[in-house]
């Protein structure tokens, strides 16, 4: 992988892992580990789909299952497009990963208008790409929603992660820490009340 892909890779995971612990405050079932190794490994076909116009996220499934890892496959497979008819909900790990690459350009988080931006510049050459990634925002903003429902900070919010080094998948950004903090044990579960 070329290292500006690796970058990407790392700040997506930032991005993809926070938003997987903050939602599974309120998300039954989500796989953290999942999301996390999905993240760090989505692009692992782009340098080669950059010389063959081939569709990384396809190719990247296929490698990911031939070397034995189905689940891994399957998220990267849904990272570039969902798949058809996929609701968005509840909330999966594909959904998380999709969303967080969608937030992140080069490896700098940027709103979803302005990562949109670079997607038409760099990709949207013909009339029915263009289309094709009018369709993609459309669901990532679906997808922006969904999740920010659902946690206590705003979209904007994931831009401090700008401030880490991308390789840094141990440390929160400050003002985010409080978005995944254990529930305290006093604190009663809605289910309780």
């Amino acid at each position: 992988m070329l290292p500006n892909i690796v970058e990407h890779s790392y700040r997506v995971c930032q991005v993809a892992a926070f938003l997987g612990k903050a939602l599974s405050r309120s998300e039954d079932g989500l796989d953290l580990a999942l999301i996390a190794a999905s993240s760090l490994l989505h692009d692992i076909t782009k340098t080669q789909s950059l010389k063959t116009k081939e569709d990384h996220a396809g190719t990247g499934a296929t490698l990911l299952e031939a070397l034995g890892y189905p689940q891994v496959a399957e998220v990267v497979r849904g990272h570039v497009r969902l798949a058809e008819g996929d609701t968005t909900h509840p909330l999966r790990e594909v959904h998380i990963l999709n969303y967080a690459d969608k937030r992140v350009r080069h490896d700098s988080v940027v709103s979803l208008d302005d990562r949109f931006v670079d997607l038409v510049e760099r990709y949207g050459q013909t009339p029915e790409r263009r289309l094709r990634l009018e369709h993609m925002k459309q669901t990532a903003l679906m997808l922006e929603q969904n999740i920010f429902r659902q946690i206590d900070f705003k979209p904007d919010d994931l831009q401090a992660f700008n401030a880490l080094p991308p390789f840094d998948l141990k440390t929160l950004p400050p003002q985010l820490s409080t978005a995944v903090a254990p529930r305290p044990t006093n604190e009663v579960s809605p289910v309780e009340k």
